[in-house]
């Protein structure tokens, strides 16, 4: 691959921390719009979330729709942020009304937005972790990369 500039857009929203925060889950984290967490959850970094995955804007899902797209979500607390790295897919649906899920593997429903990601709920830096068990916001940022004519 030649070097190259890349200009991207990002796509910004908030979410809420919760006192039953586990952020243990080994394949996937999951941000939600759900009030309320009971500690089964151990998957779910955030609560209160303002979007899911059917809200993301246009240009967003046509970027992630693609087998050839890099996806960058950088998740921030007010003290730390951790970034998170993973493949959109032309299978991804992106019509879930409640959630959001970044997952390792290369399952797919409704509600996924990331495939093949570096990290899953037990990845994510403590810190931030511990900020959002103290419900603190969590600030969500994505982007997303479409390599024309490269393959990932």
């Amino acid at each position: 691959m030649k070097a190259r500039e890349i200009s991207t857009k990002w796509y910004v929203f908030n979410a809420h921390g919760h006192k039953n925060i586990k952020a243990t889950h080994k394949t996937t984290f999951e941000i939600t719009k759900d009030e309320d967490l009971t500690p089964r959850g151990d998957c779910i970094i955030a609560v209160k979330s303002e979007k899911a995955a059917q809200d993301l804007p246009y240009w967003l899902i046509n970027e992630i729709k693609n087998d050839n797209t890099l996806i960058l979500a950088i998740l921030c607390s007010k003290n730390i942020c951790d970034s998170i790295i993973g493949y959109g897919s032309k299978n991804l649906l992106l019509n879930d009304k409640n959630k959001i899920i970044f997952r390792k593997s290369n399952y797919i429903e409704g509600s996924t937005i990331m495939i093949k990601s570096n990290k899953a709920a037990i990845d994510i830096n403590r810190k931030l972790i511990e900020d959002l068990r103290n419900e603190q916001l969590l600030t969500v940022m994505i982007t997303a990369m479409t390599f024309k004519g490269d393959k990932l």
